[in-house]
């Protein structure tokens, strides 16, 4: 048996990985869809505090944990926000969930002694093994906390005085509700280019995504923060399990599957710092794909096997597995000019191949389409704010070598430790600041991955210079998406070490 000639074996593997790109891009527009009948939709009222008929003594009680690790930047702030929650005093605890080794333990310690001599039940939890690490810690807290709720915040989150007036009575009238998800804000979301594409791919997430899927009866996550669980939810789907990197979203699915309804506000914002270096970031996105990928693999065929509608099983295989893209998004960058070459040369597919290919706009359409959605929904200057929309769809595109780093390591089974971002306060807003001010906490050193992703990038340029010479215009834009991505995360990343090497913080 002869083996296939190479240029079928490259347009297979590019046409796969179009396929692939497509069907998720495709999964995306049905949700902005689904956004646009939003009239159709169940809004979920937000109460208002001061309409509220509830005696001080008919609300639960609320344990509130704010797990944390070297935060010692952040820690005093979020402490003072809960402390100041609007809450019956006799149904509020807190529980600073601190696994520090660093002066952070010392700053938390005097915080919560200052806090109990003015009457308010808070606790300093110490650990100094992190088993587990945050899910670890959150669930060797639930053995001790004292709420019917738990409410949980990330040390660099911002919530108002009345949050929990706010979300506490959406438990009050259905026993089933286990978990009450806001929105995140951003408390930098300003502060340069690179911000304001996280902020934009946030923006979708919640305002869309978690939305949709909410309000369609389909299952949504858990985004670690900024929520409150009820503790027998956490309790009867297993409580907080340590064997992958997003505890929050395989948490999330067993409650579900349990039948547990979750629900999302998106009225309710709680603004929260963005990583303001490239490297922090990085970091970020590589545990969410890897953890979103460690939980697909533990849960999914658990999904197909629970009693829930057949949409739900569809929405929520294209939700936990939606990391997969990452891989074919490199292929498609590698194999895309050596195509259009072959197709040059008289050894490639036909003008057939190419048209169906064609259809790949729609995964395109779907990225476009929820971002006017989700801008508009949310800010009154929505038009301007789309300006961000070229760097955001090339950010994507440029940090695929990254999460598919990610995706690698979780198909082999490799177990990463658990890498928080570093959270940095008032230089949240100040790049220039961050990056230059030697941070006991950001990672200035460059990775071999920026070296790969700048390689990429030349490789694509040169892409598009031989796109242009064989005539083929129609794709130099889709040439260029992925020359402008690799190069913006790279030279993101190298530009903001020399910065900091310049300035004697590295």
């Amino acid at each position: 048996m002869s083996s296939l000639p190479w240029p079928t074996i490259v347009a297979a593997l590019y046409a796969i990985s179009m396929a692939v790109i497509i069907i998720y891009g495709l999964n995306l527009l049905s949700l902005a869809v689904g956004f646009a009948r939003k009239s159709r939709l169940i809004e979920g009222k937000v109460p208002d505090p001061d309409d509220l008929a509830i005696p001080d003594a008919s609300w639960p009680i609320v344990t509130v944990q704010l797990p944390m690790f070297n935060e010692s930047y952040v820690a005093e702030r979020i402490i003072d926000i809960c402390a100041a929650l609007d809450y019956p005093r006799n149904k509020l605890e807190i529980q600073v969930l601190d696994d520090s080794t660093d002066d952070t333990k010392d700053i938390v310690e005097k915080r919560v002694i200052y806090w109990q001599k003015r009457g308010l039940d808070i606790i300093h939890v110490h650990r100094t093994d992190r088993t587990g690490y945050k899910a670890g810690a959150l669930q060797n807290a639930m053995t001790f906390a004292k709420g019917d709720l738990i409410c949980i915040f990330d040390a660099d989150f911002t919530p108002s005085s009345e949050y929990l007036r706010k979300l506490v009575p959406h438990f009050l009238d259905d026993p089933k509700v286990g978990l009450v998800q806001s929105r995140w804000g951003h408390i930098n979301g300003d502060a340069s280019y690179l911000t304001r594409i996280q902020a934009a791919s946030l923006d979708v997430h919640f305002a869309i995504e978690q939305y949709v899927r909410n309000t369609t009866g389909c299952f949504m996550n858990f985004n670690g923060t900024a929520g409150i669980w009820r503790r027998d939810c956490i309790d009867d789907a297993g409580g907080w399990e340590s064997d992958t990197l997003t505890e929050d979203l395989d948490l999330s699915y067993r409650a579900q599957m349990k039948g547990w309804k979750f629900k999302y506000l998106n009225e309710v914002e709680v603004p929260a710092e963005l990583p303001v270096d490239m490297a922090a970031l990085r970091t970020q996105q590589f545990r969410w794909t890897k953890g979103a990928a460690e939980t697909s693999f533990k849960l999914l065929k658990m999904l197909w096997r629970a009693k829930q509608p057949l949409k739900v099983k569809v929405e929520g295989t294209f939700h936990i597995t939606n990391f997969i893209v990452f891989p074919f998004v490199v292929t498609v960058a590698l194999i895309h000019v050596p195509l259009l070459v072959l197709r040059w040369m008289g050894l490639g597919p036909g003008d057939a191949y190419f048209a169906v290919l064609g259809l790949g706009f729609l995964a395109f359409a779907g990225v476009v389409i929820t971002q006017i959605f989700a801008q508009r929904a949310l800010y009154p200057n929505w038009a301007r704010r789309l300006l961000v929309l070229p760097g955001f769809m090339a950010g994507s595109m440029g940090l695929s070598i990254n999460n598919t780093r990610a995706v690698l390591q979780a198909f082999r089974g490799k177990k990463t430790e658990f890498v928080r971002t570093p959270k940095l306060s008032d230089k949240a807003s100040n790049v220039q600041s961050a990056i230059t001010t030697k941070n006991k906490y950001s990672n200035k050193k460059i990775s071999p991955v920026v070296w790969l992703e700048a390689f990429a990038a030349l490789y694509c340029i040169a892409g598009v210079a031989m796109t242009i010479y064989i005539g083929e215009w129609a794709a130099v834009p889709f040439q260029a998406m992925f020359a402008a991505g690799f190069a913006l995360v790279s030279g993101y990343n190298l530009q903001q070490f020399w910065t900091a090497r310049k300035a004697g913080a590295v």
